[in-house]
């Protein structure tokens, strides 16, 4: 399981990482960009992913991993069910989906081999 509070520790311990509203969640951002989002009502995260990592954490990880059920889910927008999510798998695909959209320079200061 993961709190608010610790999915909010992690994405923001990343180079760079902002803290915005997006419609009616939260959003995390690198460089502007998305790489995860918070929907408080649903208690669910949905990061990016590419299509090869989407499915490796889904295939690993049912039902507390799943794309996203539409043309979003199929451009690698992936939902965590973080009561049913375990933390270190959470904080493995939280870093991933940071490495998928963050710039090469960035990225690599999390995983120096990508």
């Amino acid at each position: 399981m993961v709190t608010l509070k610790t999915f909010r520790k992690l994405a923001l311990s990343f180079p760079e990482t902002t803290e915005e509203p997006h419609h009616e969640k939260t959003s995390f951002r690198v460089k502007k960009k998305i790489f995860a989002t918070y929907d408080h009502v649903n208690n669910r995260a949905c990061i990016k992913l590419s299509e090869v990592d989407q499915d490796v954490f889904t295939r690993t990880n049912k039902p507390s991993i799943y794309p996203v059920d539409n043309k979003w889910g199929k451009q690698g927008w992936t939902l965590v069910e973080l009561k049913k999510v375990r933390s270190r798998v959470f904080s493995d695909a939280l870093t991933t989906a940071y490495c998928e959209v963050a710039p090469q320079k960035l990225a690599h200061l999390l995983r120096p081999t990508q």
